[in-house]
């Protein structure tokens, strides 16, 4: 709301004077917008109330800064709209990547060239072309948006050559005929752990999803298991009442059947978690109602996860790769079951086809190749 005041100049006449305080929509700071030299009172509240709507609508011309507008950008448009992780990549690219380049520069003084010079940096970086790619995809929907409110008239990034390296993805996998061994290994390092890794092998879940899992996601009668959600490790540490986080893309909440072996083992496991918490009574923690958890039923920590399947690894002596290998071999078992690259999607929770078979194609043609050798082996005295 507009203040008006009346003064008086030199010469004697009467003026009037609109002052209007508000909080700045880009920095968050309160200002003030004033105005001097109207003729009467009417005259400076119909100023005063077109420069509020302005201001109300963000309209008011002047430069900010880069680095304002990106924590403006990212704290106005995207905390409520995106995932968490995605949230915590785009910090991250501003705060480490662009920010540290860009410095002090104002957002219209960005530049094509300017922008080209830093993506050239971070390919003499050493970046992979994927890297550059998502730093990239920040800036450009930050200047996307820029554009849209107002705050600049070109976007910078538009028609820029991305560089870096192209990774060789090196997917690992368990080995199908060192899975027993695997397994066994695990039993005997611990029952919580063999559960774990059993989940993990015969369904492909990430492991923060299997974390998350409750009994009321699991229906054993219909072998079904329902995936709406994440174990947030790192806030589970601090704050237990927000462990429970969304899923990596909205494609990861799915459903899906279950083996009628896996079914028997969490019904197993049902029963062995049931005497638990007849024998720890209140130190149980029921309200979490996991599947797979500690004896206590506490969540299962990420570094119990990451040392406890190196070392079961290097028990059976099978190579070390990380816990996500278990949904690798998962998808190369799905494979080679005869299962189809969109019921292999929709299993793994993928946002298309197409991310499934650039990432699994390579297994493919060598089951193709194996497939159509034992054709040859087959047929090679019929014609």
């Amino acid at each position: 709301m507009a203040d008006i005041y009346k003064y008086k100049r030199k010469d004697g006449k009467t003026y009037y004077e609109y002052r209007i305080r508000y909080k700045d929509p880009i920095t968050k700071k309160p200002k003030e917008k004033s105005k001097k030299g109207f003729r009467s009172k009417p005259e400076a509240s119909l100023a005063a109330a077109e420069m509020e709507k302005q201001l109300l609508e963000g309209m008011e011309v002047g430069d900010v800064s880069l680095k304002i507008f990106m924590y403006f950008w990212l704290d106005e448009y995207k905390k409520e709209n995106i995932r968490k992780n995605t949230y915590e990549l785009h910090e991250q690219n501003i705060r480490l990547h662009i920010l540290p380049f860009f410095q002090n520069a104002n957002l219209k003084d960005v530049k094509p060239m300017m922008y080209q010079r830093f993506i050239n940096h971070l390919d003499e970086k050493g970046y992979s072309r994927r890297t550059i790619t998502i730093i990239h995809g920040t800036m450009y929907s930050a200047y996307e948006k820029a554009m849209i409110i107002g705050k600049t008239d070109k976007n910078p990034c538009h028609g820029v050559t991305l560089k870096g390296y192209v990774k060789e993805k090196e997917m690992q996998f368990i080995d199908s005929e060192d899975i027993p061994l695997f397994l066994n290994t695990a039993y005997k390092y611990g029952y919580i752990h063999w559960i774990f890794y059993k989940v993990l092998l015969e369904t492909g879940l990430r492991k923060g999803e299997a974390a998350a899992l409750q009994w009321t996601d699991v229906d054993l009668k219909e072998k079904v298991i329902h995936i709406s959600k994440t174990l947030d490790f790192k806030e589970a540490s601090k704050n237990p009442d927000k462990m429970f986080g969304d899923t990596k893309t909205y494609n990861s909440n799915r459903s899906f059947r279950i083996s009628q072996s896996l079914a028997n083992d969490l019904h197993f496991h049902m029963k062995w978690q049931n005497q638990n918490k007849l024998n720890l009574n209140g130190f149980y923690k029921h309200d979490y109602n996991l599947v797979l958890c500690r004896e206590n039923g506490d969540y299962m920590p990420k570094s119990s996860l990451y040392n406890s399947f190196s070392r079961i690894l290097k028990r059976a002596g099978i190579a070390s790769m990380p816990i996500h290998s278990t949904r690798h071999t998962h998808a190369v078992l799905c494979l080679e079951a005869g299962i189809s690259m969109k019921e292999l999607q929709e299993r793994l929770g993928h946002g298309s086809e197409r991310i499934t078979s650039d990432v699994y194609a390579h297994v493919s043609k060598k089951m193709e190749q194996a497939a159509i050798e034992k054709y040859e082996e087959r047929t090679k005295n019929l014609f």
